[in-house]
């Protein structure tokens, strides 16, 4: 049995789907039933359990054969990132009490950066995490292609879209969720000893520019983009409603300034098979069903 977290998500969703294609019992842990009902209609166990909730969580990993851990997203997270503290603890103690065969942990690109930033949540759990008694594997993507899903709409509406990602020509790791999520369910099924990193791009890297003329050509319009002014960064989020944009302003420096990266660097990560334009193209398909 294999227990995934986030399944109701994208790439919990993509690593599930990769499991039942290959005929493997999958057990869905949910925050609430009623959100996985879905997933029980193919055939997968159900069992709900808060991520901060050791007791809930033991019971969702025991007599797993390995555990998909992903850790729900946090934007705007305390000064002090205790958010990540608490789940760190909250997930060490409940995988050495359940003991699973193995983890994998969904981390990130960049996580052994040394500069605060938002992805430092994913560090704290990583260090929380890498001395468990069991096999575990840290998964470290790069830039979601999904991320894109926000320039759609106003590459459709007026043709232009805004891009924190900067300058416009500077390549970016980024990979499709549909690779994660086939590289997890992948490595679920292997055996290994210890801790492991496993670093992963897509085909190639990507530019903002190379998002526009992309676009550009599957709407058959002209798309350009514009960098968003550094300066206007903290002002811009804040009126979005967040009460600690720091950590996600550092995050956008670290990629644009590059020490943001792959520990093993471009030569060294793996490198999935999903293009930027089909990504893209599934995207401008379901904003146009909207």
């Amino acid at each position: 049995m294999f227990a995934i977290m986030g399944i109701t998500g994208n790439v919990g969703g993509e690593v599930a789907r990769n499991l039942l294609a290959a005929n493997q019992p999958v057990r869905a842990v949910v925050r609430e039933i009623r959100k996985g009902e879905a997933w029980a209609e193919r055939g997968c166990d159900l069992v709900e359990a808060d991520i901060n909730d050791a007791n809930e969580l033991i019971l969702a990993f025991k007599g797993a054969e390995a555990v998909f851990v992903l850790v729900p997203p946090n934007f705007d997270p305390s000064p002090d990132l205790r958010e990540a503290r608490a789940t760190a603890a909250s997930l060490r103690s409940a995988l050495e009490a359940a003991h699973p065969g193995r983890v994998v942990y969904l981390s990130t690109i960049g996580a052994q950066a040394t500069q605060a930033n938002l992805l430092t949540q994913h560090t704290i759990i990583e260090h929380a995490l890498s001395d468990l008694s069991m096999p575990i594997i840290f998964l470290r993507p790069g830039w979601f292609m999904e991320n894109s899903s926000w320039d759609v709409a106003p590459a459709i509406d007026n043709g232009v879209i805004s891009s924190f990602l900067q300058p416009l020509f500077k390549r970016v790791p980024m990979v499709a969720t549909a690779d994660i999520g086939h590289v997890a369910a992948d490595l679920l099924q292997e055996t290994w000893t210890g801790r492991r990193i496993v670093e992963l791009e897509g085909p190639h890297r990507v530019t903002p520019d190379e998002i526009a003329s992309t676009l550009a050509g599957l709407l058959a319009r002209p798309v350009k983009v514009e960098a968003v002014p550094r300066e206007t960064w903290e002002a811009l989020f804040k009126s979005q409603g967040m009460k600690n944009p720091m950590p996600r302003i550092r995050m956008l420096d670290g990629f644009n300034e590059g020490w943001i990266e792959f520990e093993s660097g471009e030569a060294g990560s793996q490198k999935g098979k999903v293009p930027l334009k089909t990504v893209l193209q599934k995207l401008i398909e379901r904003e146009r069903k909207r």
